[in-house]
């Protein structure tokens, strides 16, 4: 198992390709300035001392340079022992609805980044629960199979955007039906399933879903995110104006909160239904009353113990530091003949 230590340090990187750019920048700049004076090639012969690759072959020993240290820094890590560990906690799978009329506004900042705020909050209070991520519009995918890793969570829940699925639609019964079988089947745990969708399902029947879940003992509730007056939905333009997804007969389209369907789910899944607002989504009070539930205990291998590798990296860079030392940025009238390095002159 390989992860860093401080991850964050890796955001330094992204300093690595701009250095770059600079520098090439300042090489044809001066290159412009040598061809004020004349011909390049011609005034290149004139300076024999000057030489373009020796400089570019020192920037780029000094970006590995960097780069090493910078990938030092964040901790690279080996895991060196797998330790079972028990835990007492419930499986949890949010299925979070993605289509399209998840953009409306009517909730701020739209449905789809209110929703994710709110899971990413929740992600924070867990401590021994096993959570999974499903996305659903027109049919329904694991995003995040069921997992103790509340980092990928969040990293995933990141990336979510309605282009992240082929098919619009909303398919509420395919997301519980996905989410049932996604459970760990030897679990004795409680399972519970959270749909959070505005409820405008066309494609499948929620209800009968949630009922043939709540058979096998998993428990699914619904929030409900938007207003039952509706929101236009903003569609994707490069226009600086804001425009609406419009019907076929050029109406635009309103999304309304259909808290019927989602009500009628919430009971057949023996759950409870809530509705979301501007101030609470609901999610963390739902939690609260899901934590109340039965937990057993589950037994799982994790790694405890992990070796330090940034050693490695450090005593790289450092050879490369003294290599880049030897290299001079000029050629060396004593050092041309030996040319150590294979670098022409130029």
């Amino acid at each position: 198992m390989f992860r860093f230590s401080h991850p964050e340090y890796l955001y330094i990187l992204l300093l690595i390709p701009l250095a770059i750019g600079l520098y090439w920048f300042a090489t044809v700049l001066q290159k412009k300035a040598i061809n004020r004076f004349g011909n390049l090639e011609t005034l290149m012969l004139l300076m024999p001392g000057m030489s373009f690759k020796r400089g570019w072959l020192k920037a780029i020993i000094i970006s590995l340079i960097l780069f090493l240290i910078i990938i030092g820094l964040a901790g690279p890590q080996f895991g060196s022992k797998l330790t079972e560990v028990k835990r007492k906690g419930i499986e949890l799978i949010i299925a979070l609805d993605v289509s399209n009329s998840m953009m409306a506004e009517d909730i701020q900042p739209n449905r789809l980044e209110r929703a994710k705020q709110a899971i990413s909050r929740l992600v924070d209070k867990l401590t021994d629960d096993r959570l999974g991520l499903i996305v659903f519009a027109g049919d329904a995918y694991v995003q995040l199979p069921i997992t103790n890793d509340y980092i990928s969570a969040k990293m995933f829940l990141s990336s979510i955007n309605p282009g992240i699925v082929p098919k619009q639609g909303t398919a509420i019964g395919s997301a519980i039906n996905l989410a049932a079988n996604s459970f760990s089947p030897e679990s004795k745990t409680s399972k519970v399933i959270v749909v959070i969708s505005d409820g405008e399902n066309h494609e499948d029947d929620p209800v009968e879903a949630a009922k043939k879940a709540a058979e096998q003992g998993i428990y699914v509730y619904a929030i409900g995110i938007g207003s039952p007056q509706g929101s236009p939905i903003p569609a994707s333009s490069n226009d600086s104006q804001q425009s609406f997804i419009k019907d076929k007969d050029g109406n635009v389209v309103v999304s309304k909160l259909d808290e019927e369907t989602l009500s009628k789910l919430a009971v057949a899944g023996n759950g409870k239904y809530i509705r979301a607002t501007n101030s609470q989504l609901g999610l963390l009070p739902l939690f609260d009353e899901i934590n109340k539930m039965q937990k057993t205990e589950m037994k799982e291998k994790i790694y405890s113990e992990y070796d330090d590798q940034f050693q490695y990296l450090f005593a790289f860079a450092l050879i490369l530091l003294f290599i880049e030392f030897l290299v001079l940025e000029r050629k060396n009238k004593w050092l041309t003949k030996l040319n150590l390095f294979g670098v022409k002159g130029r």
